[in-house]
């Protein structure tokens, strides 16, 4: 009698913490989608300046890019610190009330990227060199090359569900 009643205890601890387990069908995952763009068609009248504004054609695309995400709720918006990028994420900045935040591709902590905009919707501008390598860098292996320097069009989305990526390019020309 003295064995059983431990072995009663014990018993009824194991089947209450089994019943006290969450009920992971009923969680909803985890969703953050990335949208990686080219700044748009720069100013390519001067060679000399490395900082070029945005030409007409570029005022234009970054219009049209904004008219591309008006029906994503936006929760945070990046760029490097050029003219063309800050340029391109202007008028989506502008539509959906979203500051920009400035960042080095060089120095990013991609894990800590994607901690900080977990579960958002974010929207990422870049260059033909950095956008190809952030989302590599996303998806944990090396698919895109750099982008041609003619290519300002290219949409990369990152879609990482409970820390699983999926990507995928868009031409949208």
């Amino acid at each position: 009698m003295r064995t059983i009643k431990p072995l009663i205890a014990i018993a009824i601890l194991i089947i209450g913490s089994i019943s006290c387990k969450k009920d992971t069908k009923n969680v909803e995952p985890v969703i953050s989608t990335f949208y990686f763009i080219r700044h748009a068609e720069k100013d390519r009248t001067d060679p000399d300046n490395p900082d070029p504004e945005l030409n007409q054609n570029g005022l234009d695309r970054a219009i049209r890019w904004a008219e591309v995400f008006d029906a994503i709720p936006m929760d945070a918006i990046y760029s490097t610190n050029y003219e063309r990028t800050s340029m391109t994420a202007a008028p989506t900045s502008v539509k959906q009330n979203v500051d920009v935040q400035y960042y080095d591709p060089k120095s990013v902590d991609v894990e800590e990227f994607k901690l900080v905009n977990e579960g958002k919707n974010v929207l990422v501008v870049g260059h033909s060199n950095t956008i190809p390598d952030f989302v590599n860098k996303m998806i944990g292996f090396d698919k895109y090359g750099q982008m041609d320097d003619d290519d300002n069009s290219s949409l990369f989305i990152v879609r990482i569900i409970d820390g699983v990526p999926t990507d995928f390019r868009l031409k949208m020309d």
